[in-house]
């Protein structure tokens, strides 16, 4: 990850990772007070990951946009899908299962523009349409590249990846 905006950019999203680790989540890899050689000046975070976010806290209800990966533990696809859903926001979710029937649910239920199937990141090619759902995007158009003519069309994009070895479990 390269610099974020601004120095405010930075703080938010440094204060946003002190909140979810005050909430309970364990950090597992911390970006915060990163520095790099010749650009000490800048406003870097590097890669952040979250484990046992609280569903309810803040971080788990605030768009980041910036490095940080907020892992949530649930124990049925229904609770996953209703987080998603109850949620004022739909830029991307992301499933990591072995179930196919899990992923399809998953897939045609969750109110999210950009859908991950065993993968973190749902739009890994930069021409893949913005989709963001719900208060996910900023003015009155999803408009990127192509998408741009759909106007106020509510499209999702389905990225999935299936190992060889889960091919044959059930």
């Amino acid at each position: 990850m390269g610099p974020v905006i601004t120095t405010q950019s930075k703080a938010r999203i440094e204060d946003l990772i002190q909140k979810g680790s005050d909430e309970g989540a364990t950090v597992l890899v911390d970006g915060r007070d990163s520095k790099i050689s010749g650009y000490e000046n800048g406003h870097f975070v590097r890669p952040t990951i979250l484990q046992n976010v609280d569903p309810v806290g803040e971080i788990a209800r605030t768009e980041i946009f910036g490095p940080v990966l907020s892992l949530i533990h649930l124990e049925t696809i229904e609770q996953a899908i209703a987080l998603i859903n109850s949620g004022q926001y739909g830029n991307m979710a992301c499933l990591f299962t072995t179930s196919g029937a899990a992923a399809r649910k998953f897939r045609y239920e969750a109110e999210a523009g950009n859908i991950g199937i065993n993968i973190g990141v749902a739009a890994p090619m930069a021409f893949f349409p913005f989709s963001g759902w719900k208060e996910s995007f900023f003015g009155d158009l999803h408009g990127q590249s192509n998408h741009a003519v759909e106007f106020f069309t509510q499209t999702k994009v389905v990225v999935e990846r299936w190992p060889k070895d889960w091919s044959r479990q059930f």
